[in-house]
């Protein structure tokens, strides 16, 4: 196992396990100008990296190409609205139901790939989706209405995940072209705030005005330490370590934030974390089994 790819990906969903706090301390700012200061420094810094590395020159080419265009503005849309509901319920007192979502995220992301990719469910990976499913109709059925900020975090990242599978460009590159899509949209509503005077950058004290335009460094740095990892070290080790953070965020609300955490809730959480469970004691069976087939066919020859 590559240590170097472990902290990495530690690093990353440690990073990711403490987004609330960060987003708290901006909590008194519309979320919509947080998005906006998102994108615009994360551009800004994804941009600096390329000229750095003087790596510009090959990234005009591929970003100017329509096909490639054309994903990378999906997959933009779908992270940006990722990351409005998931800021809009962090600092509305939503963290324990964001968690949420990005406990159902692969459990939805094993659905798609057989939606859209023809994937085979193994028999053992239909118990736990129909236990999430429960587990989110339980939800449904004691909330009155759907869990519709878990559900938006989930099949916005699933499908973001699955536009990225499609994806040909690096993570640099692709996170790069993703917020550069977004970027003058972001910042004409930033510069309008501000000419309104409505605006929260520039128009704050220094520690608010920092943790602004550190939006983008927050955004960028675990996502590219993310894709470092995945190279480094096994995808199933990955998919272990990305509990940590929806288990962070979750023990954040209920435990800093005092976010209630009822009974009927409990119930619906644990249907689901049971069918995580399930999933990835049967993934592991399953991949055992497929090593040990392999290393019996190279013997065999």
């Amino acid at each position: 196992m590559n240590p170097r790819g472990m902290w990495l990906a530690a690093g990353a969903y440690l990073t990711w396990g403490l987004f609330p706090l960060y987003w708290r301390w901006l909590e008194g700012i519309p979320a919509l100008q947080l998005l906006g200061n998102r994108i615009v420094w994360s551009f800004v810094l994804m941009l600096g990296i390329l000229v750095a590395q003087r790596r510009w020159r090959q990234f005009r080419p591929l970003a100017s190409d329509r096909r490639v265009l054309g994903i990378y503005a999906l997959a933009a849309v779908l992270i940006g609205v990722n990351w409005m509901i998931y800021v809009w319920a962090v600092t509305s007192g939503y963290v324990v139901e964001s968690s949420l979502g990005y406990f159902i995220n692969p459990l939805l992301s094993v659905l798609l790939g057989m939606i859209f990719f023809q994937e085979r469910l193994r028999s053992g990976q239909w118990l736990p989706l129909a236990l999430a499913a429960a587990g989110v109709a339980y939800l449904t059925y004691t909330y009155g209405s759907l869990p519709w900020i878990a559900l938006t975090l989930a099949f916005s990242f699933g499908f973001y995940g699955l536009v990225k599978k499609k994806a040909p460009l690096s993570a640099a590159y692709g996170l790069t072209l993703e917020t550069g899509v977004l970027f003058l949209p972001a910042l004409a509503y930033l510069a309008y705030c501000s000419l309104i005077g409505t605006g929260a950058l520039f128009h704050s004290d220094t520690i608010t005005n920092r943790l602004l335009i550190g939006a983008g460094v927050v955004t960028a740095v675990p996502l590219l330490m993310f894709a470092s990892a995945v190279r480094l070290i096994p995808l199933s080790v990955v998919g272990l370590m990305q509990y940590i953070a929806p288990t962070m965020q979750f023990l954040l609300g209920v435990l800093v934030f005092k976010e209630a955490f009822t009974k009927p809730m409990a119930i619906g959480f644990s249907l689901v974390w049971l069918a995580l469970i399930i999933l990835w004691v049967e993934g592991y069976r399953a991949n055992r089994l497929a090593n040990l087939q392999r290393a019996a066919l190279q013997s065999a020859d």
